[in-house]
């Protein structure tokens, strides 16, 4: 089972072209850190549900803000549609954060009040999405019971503390029909389960 993640940077997404494409699922920016909403995120929320695809949004997590304001703001953008796939946290270290990483507990913290602030509002588990680096220091042997999807475009991933992941980001180096920005690349993901099992996600 194949799909993309989009922001604002693949542009302008006609989501009928990009779904005849062997894509069966989209996770799309939706908000970041506690006062930021992709400008893209309204119409492409809305059009993609339009062209049949499962569809899930996601949050750049901000090492600089609270979890609760930043849950706000992710409630405040994504209204709860029926068949949507679970809201995503994406967690990754980004500008001096990669000199000067934060301390795990600090993340720790606030990254567990977003996610309950999410699981209460959309009565589903949040995924965490991370690059390696970033699980390796805040998600390693830690949110037992979250569905990971993790970043790997060298190799199939296998996750340091053992744990199989949901979804694997395989590649940003995709090209596709159907969206023009200034990004020329989109990236491809995987679901780790069979047609059957992706049918019936988030159910165990």
């Amino acid at each position: 089972m194949r799909g993309v993640d989009v922001s604002v940077y693949q542009g302008q997404i006609d989501w009928n072209t990009l779904a005849e494409q062997r894509i069966s699922f989209a996770f799309i920016k939706a908000t970041e850190g506690s006062g930021s909403e992709d400008p893209n995120f309204q119409r492409n929320w809305e059009q993609a549900r339009q062209s049949g695809l499962r569809v899930g949004a996601y949050h750049f997590f901000s090492f600089d803000s609270g979890g609760d304001s930043q849950a706000e703001n992710f409630i405040r953008a994504v209204e709860p549609a029926e068949g949507m796939l679970p809201p995503v946290v994406d967690v990754e270290l980004y500008g001096e954060k990669k000199r000067n990483p934060p301390a795990r507990e600090d993340v720790t913290e606030q990254l567990s009040l977003l996610l309950e602030r999410l699981e209460e509002h959309y009565g589903q588990r949040p995924v965490l999405y991370a690059t390696g680096s970033a699980y390796d220091r805040y998600l390693a042997g830690n949110y037992e019971g979250y569905d990971i999807w993790i970043r790997n475009v060298y190799w199939t991933p296998r996750l340091k503390d053992g744990r199989e992941w949901t979804f694997w980001q395989y590649t940003d180096r995709a090209r596709l029909a159907g969206y023009e920005g200034e990004e020329p690349y989109i990236d491809m993901n995987v679901f780790n389960g069979t047609l059957e099992e992706f049918a019936a996600y988030p159910e165990k």
